[in-house]
Order: structure tokens, then sequence, then C-alpha cells
């Protein structure tokens, strides 16, 4: 984006210094508000108006917007409303954000004021921005934006209201309402934009699946064991999965029913579970074909908790290291692979002794690498099935193993069965492609764990 020519182009109808309109122009862009409304916001600063400076903005239907549009007038249905406040420009600003659709298809928006509009209300949307929010087109609703009722309602298919199980949920969902169980919680404080904070972190479950929760505005309600409806909830993606957001906006309210929480993961093939790009609580039945270096008797830095590379922490250079266990294990199905992460403990029942009988085992032979061999030698060659947290990145995929068991069943069988299954279901979504179309090999994996994180 030449910023320069903008703002020579400002600063000459305007009649003002270039340097000033573009400092304001550049402030502007680095907070992603979209070029034409910078613009906007410039020449009402500088008195020049907006009026007569833009084209009146098209009409466009929702699947032909891109970002290459700038200011455009959509008509379309309200399908979810969330609220929450952000900082912006060193100031808390209450935004509105979901989704909006019509006969063609779904687009997500931000209103930078309450337009008072609710889900299932048509609207006839005038001079509302575009700009790219995570790959894809958002409307940008701001001070120069026009609301009004459409003359009719706004045929779409897209479901209209935010309930949704938590299989359903996706990164970037606003709006949304949940049933669930509290099934863990902790009180925590963070160093978050305020200062000290204190949130609590956990994970809630209903009958279709398991996922992490953050409560930025703690609430006593939220106790384990509890089962809540939490209206207007957003959804992050975090190292990989989908963690539920509450604000203070969110509405939380006791179930007079108990909800049913599934005591199963879904069992996935390796390629479907990594294409899903990464799940809570996933089970995947697979082959070790060997382990990545780093498993067996390693050491840790005492200050990051990072692994050691001769002695080496990344951040913190030489120091003495803290002693642990770890496994990784290539996992392969036929499908794909992936790298499933095992903790200290399941190491320890794999290994058959814990940190002091590695130590002794490593002493006698002079080598930590005897440790890592005798857990290969039990591994490598058997299935198994492994259930955790799969995180997808550009560096692969990671499963953080909770339960490692000898699978009773041939992987091979089980991935041709799911896989069966897959191409059922998506020749039936393509209007009858034939199930035997090849599915897509999976992603070679790496690393990455946890998931703690800060206010936004």
């Amino acid at each position: 984006m030449d910023v320069d020519k903008h703002a020579e182009e400002l600063a000459s109808t305007l009649g003002v210094d270039k340097t000033e309109v573009k400092a304001d122009l550049e402030n502007l862009l680095e907070y992603s508000v979209p070029i034409d409304e910078a613009k906007q916001s410039v020449r009402r600063k500088h008195d020049g108006g907006g009026d007569g400076s833009s084209p009146t903005p098209e009409s466009v239907d929702i699947a032909e917007i891109t970002t290459d549009h700038g200011n455009i007038t959509v008509t379309a249905r309200v399908l979810t409303v969330g609220t929450r406040t952000i900082r912006y420009q060193g100031d808390d600003i209450t935004i509105r954000e979901g989704q909006l659709a019509d006969s063609t298809g779904t687009i997500s928006y931000t209103a930078w004021r309450d337009f008072g509009f609710e889900p299932g209300d048509s609207l006839t949307i005038g001079n509302a921005g575009v700009r790219e929010w995570e790959g894809d087109p958002e409307l940008n609703l701001g001070d120069s934006t026009t609301v009004a009722m459409a003359d009719e309602p706004v045929e779409t298919d897209a479901r209209i209201g935010g309930d949704r199980q938590l299989i359903d949920l996706d990164p970037g969902d606003r709006g949304r309402t949940i049933e669930v169980r509290v099934l863990e919680v902790d009180s925590k404080t963070i160093s978050g934009r305020d200062g000290e904070t204190p949130i609590l972190e956990g994970v809630v479950g209903d009958e279709t699946a398991r996922l992490p929760f953050t409560d930025w505005d703690p609430r006593a309600a939220i106790e384990e064991g509890a089962d809540l409806r939490i209206e207007d909830v957003y959804i992050r993606e975090f190292r990989g999965v989908p963690s539920i957001n509450l604000t203070e906006f969110s509405q939380v309210q006791p179930l007079a029913d108990p909800v049913h929480v599934t005591d199963e993961a879904p069992r996935l093939s390796i390629a479907e579970a990594v294409d899903a790009g990464g799940m809570f609580d996933v089970e995947l039945v697979g082959t070790v074909l060997d382990l990545r270096d780093g498993s067996g008797f390693i050491e840790r830095c005492p200050d990051c908790g990072r692994v050691l590379q001769s002695g080496q922490c990344r951040s913190h250079g030489e120091v003495e290291g803290d002693d642990d266990l770890r496994t990784k294990a290539i996992l392969d199905d036929g499908t794909a692979t992936v790298t499933a992460i095992l903790d200290r403990d399941l190491t320890a029942e794999i290994y058959g002794g814990g940190l002091d009988a590695a130590r002794e085992a490593a002493r006698d032979a002079m080598d930590r690498e005897v440790v890592s061999e005798a857990i290969a030698d039990e591994l490598v060659g058997r299935a198994f099935r492994v259930r955790g947290s799969l995180s997808v990145d550009d560096y692969g995929a990671n499963l953080d193993a909770t339960t490692f068991d000898p699978a009773d069943e041939d992987p091979a069988s089980i991935a041709s069965e799911v896989l069966a299954d897959l191409r059922e279901r998506t020749a039936a979504a393509d209007g009858g492609v034939s199930s035997g179309s090849e599915a897509d090999d999976g992603i070679d994996p790496n690393a990455a764990d946890g998931y703690s994180e800060e206010e936004p």
C-alpha cells in the first residue's frame, strides 16, 4: 500500500501538511483500520468532510466481496452479535462483532458503535468498509456507516443465532452460546494490559467434545461440576485448538438439568485430525515408527523449562539442568504421521522406572542415550491408542498425550474404516462425487505444548 500517495492526495485536497496527514494515516493503519475509513477520519479531523470525496458505495452480494473493495453497501441478515471491549489507540472501546449472511454466503463484521441490531434482523448497511481479517474479507462498520432495516426479509440458509455445541466451534467465532459442564477450573493471576489481572482457566465439556476456556471477568458461578448456559463468548485459536473466551459481557446462567459430557474422545485417522487444524481432545491409533531426538532421559532449564542441548538453554545459556523424562514418538496410521509427546509419568510407565532408574542406567552406561534406546525397544513397531490434545502449526503436528495404551485393533484397518466413512460424507456433501476419491495425506510433525494465554 502506497501511504505516501494517499497522504499526498489528502494533503493537497485538505490544504494541510503532508507529513501530518501521513502520520495520522499510519497511526490508523497500524490498528487495521481500512484505508478508505482511515482517509475519512483524517478528512474529518482537518474539517475536510467526507461528502463528495468518494463515489457512492456499490451494492454487493456477500459472495462477491473481496479485500479489493473499498466501501460498499450490503443487504444482509444478522446471524450473530457479540460484544467485547478492546484497547484502541490507548482507549477502551466496546465493539460489536459477529456474522452476516445473504443468499450467496456469510461474512464476519466488526461494528465500532452500537447500531442496535439483533440476530435475525434484515439490514441494509451502507458505506461499510472492507478489511482483511485472518485471511478473509470482513465488514468494518464505522462512524460513516449507515444501518437501516431492509425493505424485505433477507433469505439465507445460514443458521441464525449463536447456540452451538462444542464440536462446532471454530477460531474466529463471535457471539456464540454454549451449554456445558465445568470439568476443570483454576484461578490465577496474570500480567495483563492493566497490570495484575485475575482470571479463571479450565476445561468445559458437552456431549460432543471438551475445550479449554478463559474467563477474563471471573465469576463465582464457574466452579467445577457446574452445569451452565454461557451466552456471548468468542473463540480464539490457541496453539492449534479452539479456546473459549468469556468477557464482561458474557452471561452465565445455571442450568436446571445436567449436561451430559462424553467420556470418549472422537477417534479419527491422523490425516483427518491434522486436516482439522488441531483438536483439544482426540484419540488416534497408529504404529510407532521411531523416536525423535529429545526423547528419554533429558535435562530442562530450571528457569524456563526448555530442553537443554549440550547443557545450553536457548534463552538462558549454559545452566545446570533439571533431570526429566520425555518421549516423542512418531505415530503413523497409513494416512499421515504425528508426534505423540509423552510426559514424565507416561514415559516412566513405558520405561519401567522413574528418574532414579534412568539416572542409574545412564551412570552405569556413562551414556544418557541408553534410556531412549530402552524406550524405543518397547515402542517401535508396535501399535498404540493415544488420546490427547493435537496442535498443528508450520512445523507439523503434535499430540500431547494424556493416555497411551497398546492398541487392540490393527491401525491400518481402523484408518481404512475412518477414511471410508470420510469419503462417503465428502461425496454426499459434494453432491455425489465418487466415494473412492483419494484422501489427502497429512502433515509431517514437530513441536509445541501448553494452554495458557494472556489477555488480548
